[in-house]
């Protein structure tokens, strides 16, 4: 794109981001706005004046040199100092200052965007600080859906349902070992945890086609798979029985379940969502497979056997569209198993974007040659055996943040987020070639 095209591009971005934003927080009062509706989450009033907190710290005062808006709210802002747990003892920004405020800021970031150089280091080059704020909001927008998810009371928030399956899908896919490139050094705005393409070799591995359905999983829920010791890890079983997990969050277990405030019936061949990482592996032990490796997922997702070149998502390099995959908050739920037959990989695997996030069983690291960009607690502080990656976006997560090599981390028992699994295993002795 020329320099033009990509302001542009980025213009469009940040305002679509904003209209979403509005959209999850004008949808409630400003009782509902302020107050915390799970120790889990933010009170929404402090994700809205975050999003524009972080665009004024990257944005007006490090990428254009410019004046503080609000230098003194910085403190109530920084996720690392204040838990989310804490934020609503905080004195925050009231409804309308934070509007006024992320108001301000985006004037002025619009109007940096006329004139700020895309090229002359590393943090504007193609715009990525740009990108960095688009995806940065669009998180928080996906983050902010959960909240709703949670929030008691009338719903809100409405969306036309999903397109039904169109073909059927069930069964498993062989994908053969070899080597593959995973990640990305050309992703213009790809994160510092998807960076840099690297060779990695990954052996004979069967993985689902589609991802575990409602039906499937209640299957787990009727064969004893919450009283059967068998199938948990030690601390997984020991966090089953901790926290009373009977089945997913929001299934009432009578065959409804409560989603935005609605309480309806379980859609069998749903994709299972609000799972969390013990849940998925113990499922997966329970129908003789496991969760697959990060590495297995993409190699799933974008590598082209007969190219040998990874894509940048399973249909191609093609940005996500309707007729691809459930993305965006569009509708708010995942669509059946089958629904989106143009958005397969070229080895069959169905709906790897969008719908629900999937565990995988990889912890969170940096890839070789990992280099912290623009700052080491976007990624590098959260590497470790404490978070477990995940893949491939939900429903409610923005095509902008979400791509073939885009990574999500979080906490084995987190299970409010729009969580999901796809199942793998080794092949049989018989099975090897």
């Amino acid at each position: 794109m020329t320099g033009s095209d990509v302001r542009t591009h980025v213009a469009a971005e940040l305002q679509r981001a904003r209209r979403r934003s509005l959209c999850l927080t004008e949808s409630v009062d400003d009782h509902d706005l302020v107050r915390q509706h799970s120790p889990l989450m933010s009170p929404l009033v402090w994700d809205l004046a975050h999003v524009g907190n972080q665009e004024e710290l990257w944005l007006v005062r490090d990428v254009g040199g410019g004046e503080p808006v609000r230098s003194d709210i910085d403190h109530l802002y920084d996720a690392f100092k204040h838990p989310r747990g804490d934020r609503p003892s905080l004195p925050l920004l009231g409804p309308n200052e934070a509007r006024r405020y992320v108001g301000t800021v985006r004037d002025r970031v619009l109007r940096l965007l006329d004139r700020v150089s895309l090229d002359d280091r590393p943090l504007v080059r193609q715009a990525f600080a740009f990108g960095m704020i688009v995806q940065h909001e669009q998180q928080h927008d996906e983050t902010m859906l959960a909240t709703h998810q949670l929030r008691q009371g009338d719903p809100v928030l409405a969306a036309a349902p999903p397109p039904a399956s169109a073909i059927p899908v069930n069964g498993e896919v062989l994908i053969k070992g070899g080597p593959f490139a995973m990640g990305t050094s050309l992703e213009p705005w790809a994160l510092d945890n998807e960076r840099p393409e690297h060779e990695v070799f990954v052996a004979d591995f069967f993985i689902d086609r589609a991802p575990v359905t409602n039906r499937q999983y209640q299957e787990f829920i009727d064969d004893g798979g919450y009283d059967d010791s068998r199938h948990w890890s030690a601390d997984g079983w020991q966090h089953r029985m901790t926290g009373g997990l009977t089945g997913p969050m929001h299934w009432c277990g009578d065959g409804t379940y409560v989603r935005f405030g609605r309480r309806e019936p379980i859609l069998p061949d749903e994709p299972v969502v609000h799972v969390c990482w013990y849940e998925a592996q113990a499922y997966a032990a329970w129908a003789g497979k496991r969760l697959p490796t990060e590495a297995e997922w993409e190699k799933a997702a974008r590598h082209d056997p007969r190219t040998g070149r990874s894509r940048r998502y399973p249909w191609g390099d093609d940005d996500p569209d309707s007729a691809h995959a459930n993305l965006g908050q569009r509708h708010l739920s995942p669509a059946p198993v089958g629904a989106y037959p143009q958005g397969a990989s070229p080895y069959g695997v169905h709906q790897l974007i969008g719908d629900v996030w999937e565990w995988t069983s990889s912890s969170f690291g940096g890839y070789p040659g990992f280099r912290a960009f623009p700052y080491a607690e976007y990624s590098e502080v959260f590497f470790g055996d404490e978070y477990r990656v995940l893949r491939g976006g939900s429903f409610g997560t923005d095509s902008s943040a979400c791509r073939g090599t885009f990574r999500n981390w979080d906490y084995p028992v987190r299970r409010q987020i729009f969580s999901g699994l796809r199942c793998a295993r080794d092949p049989h002795p018989e099975e090897a070639r």
